[in-house]
């Protein structure tokens, strides 16, 4: 990036460091010359005191005059000497001051050297270094960046984000876990050329100050930000055949200015209930509810179990002798008879999945889960260490994958798992309480990719795309398409209904919805701080072993999330989404109405042109 140009017109102009001219060549020579005389100096230094130190001085006989003693060897020579070295320390002294008046004081205290210092090459260079590039979105415009500089009314060159709450959580401040700005533009003043490189000529590179082209679209960005305004939510959208990660966002958000405020930053991250420092589409667990079908629906091609039938009756499921019934969402009432997987994925029949589950067993969902990049453990308290995942992205630098890095997803597929725990997995429930929006977008993907392949995540535009795993068949990811278009184009399809005026616009889609219970916490509405209560422990003699305090959970309503997975359009999916709502209730009312309208939004774009 040309600062000259930044400043003069404050606008983007991306551009590498160019070959040092001649002209700069000439004082580096000097300062080689200069560093080069000093060393040979030092070193001759060096050598004469270890010559002087290894000869034996001659002794003087003691019979002769003090006076006389005074003015032979060693001694004399270096009274000699004295007045020559006092010259060259005050020299010395002299010189070094001189370079630092004019590297440290001169900037701020010499008009003539500031009025000046713009031609001065190195000191643009270090001008440079100290600022980060431009960032754009993927259609690279420079006239809607999404992260530039501007200079104020005061003349003060601040960082400007026009996306600033939609893109906070990917951003990310110089407080707390790094994000792009600083995954991207950490290393800024270490590759400054030396002397050495001028003088030969050698191009240099800033790493720092680099512009970046992003694959986020601005308009689908801000179309998420708009449907999930005044919710508590996450939105991912991919293009499941190359990874591009074209939307993401998580709300409730906060600004990248306000952040800068330490006090503004302690009372955001002392909100547990609205927890807008976290994003919610890479770092929050939720109960995946039937949308994990889906996972189980490739589970069970995986094992070549797709064509195994199950009875949905009015009695309900028992898994096991002694487990709870599990019957559907309107309980006795709901009966769909002796299915297929195609009907009860269309139904979201939760006694068929939870059959499957139970039929497929723990090792055969694990190799699913794994090849979907879900961790499967042995233990639940190894399932929550809720370790970080950097390996699922494709970025050009370790930084920038442990900066997007989402919490791993994790089932339990241990030895001591139930028929009961397997059958609450199999719809989503139990053991698979742990996904991340981020991870149920990519299951989507797999099935939106034509190859049937999970491409890892990327956010850079200059990343060739890498896969992640081979996990269907190019024939069973179309089956499973297909399965999936009945969910929002079937005539008994869960979200038919909202995706009518999609249908109607002649686009094809795919989907599941899900809902899911979670009990959380009661929260105070002043600070978002979760209530408690104090709790004292006593033994059998009324003695105190200990007291903590216990929050406060509310059992009696629990929170109803609502989800949709949706894929479009249905011949070659370009978007693979994932969308939840907290609260929103049933999925097909609270999240499928957000997804449709960002298919639509994407037709508007031109993505299914």
């Amino acid at each position: 990036m040309h600062i000259l140009l930044f400043l003069l017109f404050q606008s983007p102009s991306p551009s590498p460091i160019s070959t040092p001219p001649v002209l700069e060549r000439t004082p580096a020579l000097y300062t080689l010359i200069y560093v080069g005389g000093f060393a040979a100096i030092i070193l001759l230094l060096l050598l004469g005191l270890i010559r002087n130190r290894r000869q034996a001085v001659a002794a003087i006989p003691a019979e002769l005059p003090r006076e006389v003693r005074r003015r032979l060897g060693s001694t004399s020579t270096n009274r000699g000497l004295r007045a020559l070295r006092w010259l060259f320390l005050l020299l010395s002294i002299g010189l070094f001051s001189f370079h630092i008046y004019w590297a440290k004081y001169a900037p701020e205290q010499n008009e003539k050297f500031q009025d000046l210092s713009y031609k001065d090459l190195r000191v643009r260079r270090l001008s440079e270094s100290t600022l980060r590039g431009w960032i754009f979105d993927r259609s690279g415009r420079v006239d809607q960046p999404l992260a530039y500089y501007k200079r104020d009314s005061s003349g003060n060159v601040r960082r400007e984000y026009p996306m600033d709450q939609a893109l906070a959580h990917l951003f990310g401040s110089d407080r707390g876990d790094p994000g792009l700005e600083r995954a991207l533009f950490g290393v800024q003043s270490g590759a400054l050329p030396e002397a050495l490189e001028v003088v030969k000529g050698q191009a240099v590179e800033f790493r720092g100050n680099k512009d970046v082209r992003l694959t986020i679209d601005r308009a689908l960005q801000q179309a998420a930000v708009e449907q999930l305004k005044g919710k508590h939510g996450a939105v991912v959208v991919l293009n499941p055949q190359n990874g591009d990660v074209l939307a993401m966002y998580s709300e409730p958000s906060y600004s990248l200015k306000e952040v800068d405020d330490e006090a503004t930053w302690i009372r955001l991250e002392a909100n547990q209930r609205d927890r807008p420092l976290v994003s919610r589409a890479l770092g929050a667990y939720y109960i995946p509810g039937s949308t994990f079908k889906t996972v189980t629906m490739i589970a069970a091609f995986l094992a070549g179990e797709q064509d195994t039938e199950f009875t949905c009756s009015g009695a309900g499921y028992y898994a096991s002798p002694g487990a709870n019934v599990i019957f559907d969402d309107a309980g006795p009432g709901e009966v769909h008879g002796r299915i297929k997987i195609d009907h009860a994925f269309e139904v979201s029949c939760n006694q068929y999945f939870a059959q499957m589950g139970v039929k497929l067993g723990p090792e055969r969902l694990k190799r699913a889960a794994q090849l979907l990049g879900i961790g499967s453990y042995d233990t639940p308290s190894e399932a929550l260490r809720g370790r970080k995942l950097p390996e699922i992205w494709n970025g050009s630098t370790d930084a920038v994958k442990r900066a997007l890095a989402p919490r791993e997803a994790t089932i339990v597929t241990g030895k001591q798992v139930t028929r009961y725990d397997l059958a609450l997995m199999g719809y989503g429930q139990g053991y698979a309480g742990q996904m991340t929006p981020l991870q149920m977008a990519l299951a989507a993907a797999v099935v939106g990719n034509m190859e049937g392949k999970l491409m890892k995540p990327r956010i850079e535009m200059n990343v060739a795309p890498q896969v992640f795993n081979q996990v269907l068949t190019p024939q069973t990811a179309a089956r499973l398409r297909s399965i999936m278009g009945l969910v929002t184009g079937g005539p008994s399809g869960t979200a038919r209904g909202v995706f009518g005026p999609v249908k109607a616009a002649g686009i094809n889609t795919g989907g599941k919805t899900g809902t899911a219970q979670k009990v959380v916490p009661v929260y105070d509405p002043k600070t978002g701080e979760p209530k408690t209560r104090h709790r004292i422990e006593r033994d059998n003699r009324g003695n105190i072993i200990r007291e903590y305090d216990e929050v406060i959970m509310d059992n009696e309503n629990p929170r109803i999330d609502g989800w949709f997975l949706c894929i479009a359009p249905l011949e070659r999916p370009q978007l693979a989404m994932a969308v939840i709502v907290e609260g929103g209730g049933y999925g097909s009312r609270s999240a499928a109405p957000i997804a449709a309208a960002l298919v639509l939004k994407a037709r508007d774009l031109g993505y299914f042109r």
